[in-house]
């Protein structure tokens, strides 16, 4: 902890700040990909010690967010079987599908537990043999390998009753589909776990094809005013590249024992994202080896292309194309009690943050 605190250093970061607002002498617009950066800036008020010519968007980097209506009515068809317990996490519970969510799905009796990781799913199998226990496997490249590992775990144990539905994405499609979207952005500020994982040579194609920066950024208030320092450098000289703002957990490689493992159970597929429609390629499923652990082959699971609810932007707010305080749901109709999209429900959603953070800087 004593370690964090000196990535929590307000003189620092108002250094930074200074010398961001020296350096920057025209108009950058840089995307915070993870809600987790999201929540540091507003939870900091690192916005309000920025330059005006610096505006920073939102990405699709809330693995709640991007999952899309037609996942969550899958889910609730899964538990519609009597023989289904559900492990999920908390905040999937809460995603309104229509009318319905798995909230009021499990008020009306259906099996969903609420659980911390998927070896805590896999445990729940173990626990409740005459059970079909099926997982909602989400997020990006950072939970995926556990999801394999554990997979590899039920096979080991012979196990019969436990299963993925995996809705797992990975992160370099989706910033592909933006840049080819959109000609504002200068730069991306790239979540550091995931690339834990990946190592950062998986974005060397993105700036080398759309003429863009990517710094890897950790979370801490520090980390991000680096990384925005880093990327105002970048548009300032034309000069695009990767950067490691984030070296003390980052390396180029990643980590290759859990790339490995995530290889050998996960496939690449074509996935829905919430906003961003169908990418090819983007998505995790689980290999035909492994079939006997795949919800959506053991269960025909049919995940339907269904629009957001009427006058929600979520998908925009999550690729940049809207703000939170743009929706004529936002904090009326649409609050953390009452949420109408999925950017209000998780704790990294772009609507729940603007909604928690309106005061004025606390640094």
């Amino acid at each position: 902890m004593k370690q964090l605190e000196e990535y929590r250093k307000k003189e620092l970061v108002v250094k930074l700040a200074d010398r961001i607002a020296q350096r920057s002498s025209q108009p950058v617009t840089l995307m915070e990909v993870c809600g987790g950066h999201t929540l540091t800036l507003h939870k900091y008020g690192l916005l309000s010690l920025l330059p005006s010519n610096i505006t920073l968007i939102s990405g699709p980097g809330c693995p709640v967010c991007v999952s899309g209506q037609g996942f969550i009515h899958a889910l609730l068809n899964i538990v519609s079987d009597p023989s289904v317990m559900l492990a999920t996490y908390g905040d999937l519970l809460r995603i309104p599908s229509r009318s319905r969510s798995l909230e009021t799905a499990r008020a009306s009796g259906a099996d969903i537990r609420v659980v911390y990781s998927v070896m805590e799913a896999l445990a729940l199998a173990m626990e409740h043999p005459k059970k079909n226990v099926v997982f909602a496997g989400i997020g990006f490249e950072t939970t995926a390998p556990l999801s394999a590992a554990v997979i590899l775990q039920a096979k080991e144990k012979g196990l019969k009753n436990f299963f993925v539905y995996s809705a797992h994405k990975i992160m370099p499609p989706a910033l592909s589909w933006i840049c080819s979207n959109t000609d504002t952005i200068s730069g991306f500020i790239a979540p550091g776990h995931v690339t834990a994982i990946t190592g950062t040579t998986m974005y060397e194609e993105l700036v080398s094809k759309y003429h863009v920066g990517v710094v890897v950024s950790g979370f801490e208030p520090l980390d991000m005013m680096l990384a925005v320092s880093m990327l105002t450098d970048q548009a300032e000289t034309g000069h695009y590249c990767v950067e490691n703002a984030y070296r003390r957990a980052v390396r180029r490689e990643g980590n290759t024992r859990a790339k490995q493992i995530m290889a050998e159970v996960f496939e690449t597929a074509d996935a829905n994202w919430r906003g961003l429609g169908v990418i090819p390629g983007s998505g995790l499923q689980i290999r035909p080896a492994y079939g006997m652990y795949d919800a959506r082959r053991v269960f025909r699971i049919h995940e339907p292309a269904l629009p957001e609810p009427e006058g929600c932007l979520c998908g925009r707010i999550i690729t940049g194309r809207a703000t939170p305080a743009q929706c004529r749901h936002f904090g009326k109709t649409c609050t953390p009690e009452t949420p109408v999209g999925a950017c209000m429900v998780s704790h990294e959603g772009a609507c729940s943050i603007w909604y928690q953070f309106k005061t004025p800087s606390r640094l």
